[in-house]
């Protein structure tokens, strides 16, 4: 069948939350993926930063179908081997007491940590202006743009919003009724923001002071997607709270609350559920994610190959500016013309996102290579070309 064939039955079945879809996916192979037309494309949004090792990674089938074999969903009434791995192996990785939730998505994982404030006692959730951090209620009630707020107000309250990266009206911000100031290291869907190098010691030590948690979504920015296991590394700072999912299940659902020092007693038995969440075939992938991390040294690649992506595009004369950190970038246009880059890019064999009007949004699998990244590089260097002319 083709892709039209596809998308008209698509549209017959599946409720419009989306839209059409762009085009109908049917394989993929580490980098890149192939639709029904039989179009190849060079996949660089990596099912928006999910697929951490590309597509059919010999180590995730393989942990997969191991797992599938041996036993799959318990519920959360008994424990698995390698939900207790991975929590042990998270834990490992913050460096720090902790205790770790499992869920579903980065959604559910935030679900969590907005419970986990509520247990201190505390309602105030400071925000950043400019966040992503899902589409259940509570989540929605934490994520900036009013579109997708409004429809469903009233949502669980008492949020103050300040602008994201402004250290002075975080600190003015915050006093004792504060349960906790949420905030990405830096912004993925506002199309790759990143604050000023002080800004997550100031949330830390305001918070500190206060006594309130210092919650950071990693969702986007987690397992490996910037050079380092987390963004926050590079600040020095330690948050009480640390959401995680996408890149950690490497296209599998997975999502994790990590609660860090006195924040990992606050749920007790009867607070929190869910009958998906740590299963062993997700806990099993994401497992084999971690080891492929770390044995093939993609944290330093990831650097490596994301320093070649801004270098090769921060002198179109179109691009004001490229931000971001390892394989997080952000692509910001002199024009509103990122839709138009887009989609000239995905006609050119190019998959990204044009996540604003003047910004596009490139994070691809961790595995690209040099060469796959000279291409990307090239290619759309000539669709920005074409989209200027």
């Amino acid at each position: 069948m083709t892709t039209a064939e596809w998308t008209e039955r698509y549209q017959g079945a599946v409720m419009n939350t989306f839209g059409p879809p762009q085009t109908v996916l049917v394989r993929g192979e580490g980098v890149h993926v192939w639709d029904a037309d039989g179009n190849q494309y060079l996949d660089l949004l990596a099912g928006i930063a999910v697929n951490a090792l590309g597509h059919a990674h010999p180590a995730i089938v393989e942990a997969v179908t191991s797992q599938l074999t041996t036993l799959g969903h318990t519920s959360n009434f008994f424990a698995t081997e390698p939900q207790v791995r991975l929590a042990e192996k998270l834990v490992q990785l913050v460096g720090h007491d902790a205790r770790v939730f499992f869920t579903n998505s980065g959604t559910e994982a935030n679900e969590a940590a907005f419970k986990v404030t509520r247990r201190t006692g505390r309602t105030r959730v400071v925000v950043a202006e400019g966040s992503f951090h899902g589409r259940t209620m509570g989540a929605l009630a934490l994520t900036s743009k009013e579109a997708y707020r409004a429809p469903f107000e009233p949502l669980p309250g008492d949020v103050t919003w300040v602008p994201y990266g402004d250290a002075a009206a975080l600190e003015a911000a915050v006093d004792d009724t504060v349960a906790a100031v949420l905030v990405e290291p830096i912004q993925g869907e506002a199309g790759v923001v990143v604050p000023p190098d002080d800004y997550l010691r100031v949330a830390r030590a305001v918070t500190t002071r206060h006594g309130a948690l210092l919650w950071l979504d990693e969702v986007q920015t987690g397992m490996g997607r910037t050079g380092a296991w987390f963004a926050y590394e590079q600040s020095g700072v330690v948050p009480d709270l640390l959401t995680l999912a996408k890149g950690l299940g490497g296209g599998l659902p997975i999502g994790a609350c990590v609660a860090i020092g006195d924040a990992g007693t606050l749920l007790q038995p009867g607070n929190h559920g869910t009958t998906f969440g740590g299963n062993a075939v997700s806990t099993a992938a994401a497992l084999a994610v971690i080891a492929t991390i770390e044995g093939e040294g993609l944290l330093d690649h990831v650097t490596t190959i994301g320093d070649q992506l801004r270098r090769g595009l921060a002198d179109h004369p179109l691009v004001a500016e490229v931000t971001g950190r390892g394989l997080m970038v952000g692509v910001v246009l002199h024009q509103p013309l990122a839709a138009e880059v887009q989609k000239a890019a995905m006609a050119a064999g190019l998959i990204l996102n044009n996540a604003t009007p003047d910004r596009l949004r490139i994070v691809p699998p961790l595995v690209l290579s040099e060469s796959e990244a000279a291409h990307a590089v090239t290619t759309l260097r000539a669709v920005l070309d074409e989209v200027s002319a």
